[in-house]
């Protein structure tokens, strides 16, 4: 009999047993010991579960950890919710803790043992990990200052919780070919990054007054790497019947042959937009309005950082850059005491690994701003701090082949002292593999694991890719540069790579990059 190909093993495991199914043996394998099934393994994605890299596990210690993911709807976090967080990374995850680029948060070091109990307090916040992994719709991205901002064009936390609780467990769709990543924006500067998403929502203001959304579709990076295609409008009511039957399409016609070609993107490649836009009307009982030119933020200003005033009564939100999304057990102790000193009650991640206070009293704003600034939570970050993005990495991803989120600190410190006047924005990505979950590709700066040679040896490295932003059907996906270096020569090859800049003669950052792009 043939060997099984990847995508055949996953299917036939998906068709055998629904990864929703999984919980109970959770619990079984939780009170008997026994060792987890390796087909359950894939399973346990369904409930935000990946086995982590042994890279840091001692030779002796025959564990078999975990990392889980917990989903926060609309990347929010309460005050109540942090100390649970905390509670669960400081007694069973060894103080790790870090929040992703889908507004989600992973802890590592999870044994399957613990599992009964982190659930038990999750959910005594109302905070789950269902759906946060697995061949299912993943967690739907929003802009985290919806509500609280003036500039805003539509506040669509109702739809974003609504479209979430649809989805959350539907047996519907707990069967996808591969993962379904859909956003959900109201926000002035297009902060979701729509342009890589399977299915988007961005509100636009019509000339009435009232609000509809530009669908877009097919986004995507790593094999599915292309921009999503703008194909009409739709109303606020019209946002979950559409997602549905995108979904339902996704999940008859996707490739379940070959899980490099299984995005929806794929899909839309093989059709033209034309048949699938066409495909989907047709499923539909009312008329998506016809697509037309809309101007998008370019990535570059797609920020919300420093103190601003909020529309809530005396209230201000601040945005804060982390480090790649590390926040750990010391940083959120630090930020919950800071939250009790100055009465604030919730967080918002955002999805570039970063976080905004939402709603801290006006008049403790400046001082708590200062406070976070010193503990490292950065309110007014460094042009490098600020749009710096690291993936999981070699420490505990499997498919990592380098190191990323310690380099990125390093990085970050090391250009910060380099640099400390360098007065353009400069996103930088530092990823363990090509699967593009640290966003490499529309960075300015991206940096891929891979073997490199030095000194004749093949050793662990990155290759650089430059160039990288989003603006609607303009986006540009990062260049190859063909300049590849040791993790240990990572400092400096940023850093020759700004000195030779400095010493050119072109105008900008950006202009310098697109020079080295081959």
């Amino acid at each position: 009999m043939a060997k099984e190909s990847k995508a055949q093993r996953v299917e036939r495991i998906k068709k055998e047993k629904d990864g929703l199914d999984v919980l109970q043996d959770i619990y079984l394998y939780a009170i008997t010991g026994e060792n987890v099934d390796p087909e359950d393994i894939d399973r346990l994605k369904w409930y935000g579960l990946y086995t982590q890299n042994r890279n840091l596990q001692n030779e002796d210690d025959p564990t078999l950890y975990f990392m889980l993911r917990v989903k926060l709807v609309a990347g929010q976090l309460s005050l109540g919710q942090l100390k649970v967080i905390a509670h669960i990374s400081e007694k069973y995850a060894r103080g790790t803790a870090d929040f992703t680029t889908r507004q989600d948060l992973q802890f590592h070091y999870i044994k399957i043992v613990d599992l009964p109990e982190i659930f038990r307090l999750l959910d005594s916040v109302k905070l789950h990990t269902i759906f946060a992994a697995g061949d299912v719709p993943r967690n739907v991205v929003s802009c985290p200052i919806n509500g609280i901002d003036h500039n805003e064009i539509a506040d669509v936390r109702d739809l974003v919780e609504k479209i979430n609780e649809e989805l959350k467990g539907n047996r519907a769709f707990s069967n996808l070919p591969r993962k379904f990543k859909i956003g959900v924006n109201g926000c002035s500067k297009n902060c979701i990054h729509h342009e890589m998403q399977d299915l988007s929502f961005n509100a636009v203001k019509q000339k009435n007054g009232k609000v509809h959304f530009a669908v877009s579709v097919g986004g995507g990076l790593a094999s599915n790497r292309r921009i999503a295609d703008h194909i009409g409008y739709v109303s606020p009511s019209q946002v979950i019947p559409l997602t549905k039957a995108v979904i339902k399409i996704y999940r008859d016609n996707g490739n379940r042959e070959n899980r490099r070609k299984a995005r929806l993107g794929h899909i839309i490649e093989e059709w033209g937009i034309e048949k699938f836009r066409e495909t989907l009307q047709d499923s539909l009982s009312f008329k998506i309005k016809e697509p037309d030119e809309i101007e998008y933020t370019h990535s570059r200003y797609r920020e919300h950082f420093g103190i601003n005033k909020s529309k809530q009564k005396d209230k201000s939100f601040i945005g804060c850059a982390l480090n790649s999304g590390h926040i750990g057990i010391d940083g959120l102790n630090k930020l919950i005491n800071l939250f009790e000193k100055y009465k604030a009650d919730n967080l918002k991640a955002t999805v570039t690994q970063n976080i905004i206070i939402t709603d801290v009293p006006a008049k403790n704003a400046e001082a708590m701003a200062k406070e976070l600034e010193d503990v490292g939570i950065s309110p007014f970050p460094s042009n490098f701090k600020a749009r710096i993005q690291a993936c999981t990495g070699l420490n505990f991803c499997k498919f990592a082949i380098s190191e990323t989120k310690g380099v990125a600190k390093e990085l970050v410190d090391y250009l910060e002292e380099s640099f400390p006047d360098f007065e353009e924005r400069v996103a930088i990505s530092v990823n363990g593999c090509p699967n593009s979950c640290a966003h490499p590709h529309i960075s300015d700066i991206g940096l891929i694991g891979t073997k490199v040679k030095k000194d004749g040896k093949s050793v662990v490295g990155f290759e650089m890719f430059v160039a990288g932003f989003l603006h609607g059907k303009d986006s540009q996906y990062a260049k190859k540069t063909g300049i590849k270096f040791a993790v240990e020569d990572t400092k400096q090859s940023i850093k020759n790579l700004i000195l030779e800049y400095q010493s050119s003669n072109f105008e900008t950052f950006k202009d310098y990059l697109l020079s080295k792009a081959s």
